[in-house]
């Protein structure tokens, strides 16, 4: 991911898994960015994992009847896939990338190529058009209709009718065995808009957490003294969570700093909740050695130095606080 610096480089492939790792591919500054690289393609995963759709075609000749052209059709849409499968020839890709390419094709073949139920699900142009208004967030139009009900009946996940429907926090449903295959993958977050509906338990190791109050205060808190986090992750060997079960991993101990005012309190407050959930730590790659089966963190950021500014871990940081909030909350802790 050029944006980030980072390329991924796989490790192994076992059982239709493929273990991925970060490189970063520049030196300088002191800010790493290989987690939000993972959380980027963490999220494209679950795009394509849960938005992709399969279309039949209206008659089987219809691929045959585009002939050659069908090719290079497939050329300029990298993101579609066109192929048999169980039977029937169907065009895949995400409503985005299916919208535009069924529009050509149709061109193509000189009439309509999928069920308008299909159409209504995409983002397919003649189609919006026709209802006279702009395309909105979830297939709405600027007048209000969605194009029809069948998008209410249907799971996101698997793109089918319901079976045994199961409404979420944010009010997405799911089919009850495609929530339960989520939740197994991903944990208890919306696989739509990324809620959290449940308790999140991570995968960090046993180990402690203690904190002690001082009376010297950190760059841009002058007026409120300190709080220094211990934490403690003793050496131990990885469990079935873990990338490399039955091997050691080395542990750690890490200082971290927290202004001691009214929010820095309530973060202390959110950060032992985390910590009781395991979610501080993780069993992984180190990000600043290289070096394998080792305790790091696990994208909450914390300050490990007083000072020093952003750029060293430290303070002044004014918008730390707000922004530790937010990766806290995105784990269900707030």
């Amino acid at each position: 991911m050029d944006k980030f610096d980072v390329v991924f480089k796989p490790l192994k492939l076992s059982q239709g898994k493929v273990s991925v790792k970060a490189h970063a591919t520049s030196t300088v500054g002191a800010v790493s960015l290989e987690s939000h690289a993972l959380r980027a393609l963490q999220c494209l995963y679950q795009k394509v994992a849960t938005s992709t759709m399969s279309c039949p075609l209206l008659a089987p000749d219809q691929a045959q009847d585009a002939g050659e052209k069908l090719k290079e059709f497939l050329s300029k849409h990298p993101g579609i896939e066109a192929g048999e499968k169980s039977g029937a020839w169907r065009i895949s890709g995400l409503p985005e990338t299916l919208g535009p390419a069924v529009d050509e094709l149709e061109k193509i073949l000189g009439g309509p190529v999928l069920k308008e139920e299909d159409k209504q699900r995409i983002h397919y142009s003649r189609h919006i058009m026709s209802n006279g208004g702009a395309e909105m967030e979830g297939g709405a139009t600027a007048g209000g209709t969605t194009g029809g009900n069948k998008e209410e009946d249907t799971c996101s996940i698997c793109m089918d009718t319901f079976t045994n429907k199961k409404k979420i926090k944010c009010s997405h449903e799911f089919c009850e065995e495609c929530l339960t295959r989520s939740v197994n993958s991903i944990g208890p977050i919306c696989p739509l808009c990324k809620t959290v509906f449940g308790k999140m338990e991570g995968d960090q190791p046993d180990g402690t957490m203690l904190w002690t109050e001082d009376s010297r205060p950190l760059p841009g808190f002058p007026r409120y003294g300190s709080i220094t986090i211990t934490y403690n992750i003793p050496s131990g060997t990885q469990t079935e969570k873990h990338p490399n079960p039955g091997q050691r991993y080395s542990g750690v101990t890490r200082t971290a700093y927290l202004p001691n005012n009214p929010e820095g309190r309530e973060v202390l407050q959110l950060l032992r909740r985390a910590f009781d959930q395991k979610l501080i730590f993780t069993v992984g790659t180190s990000r600043t050695t290289g070096a394998d089966n080792q305790v790091t963190w696990n994208d909450i950021h914390h300050k490990t130095n007083p000072h020093g500014g952003q750029q060293n871990f430290g303070y002044p940081d004014p918008g730390y606080l707000s922004r530790v909030r937010e990766e806290l909350k995105a784990k269900g802790i707030e």
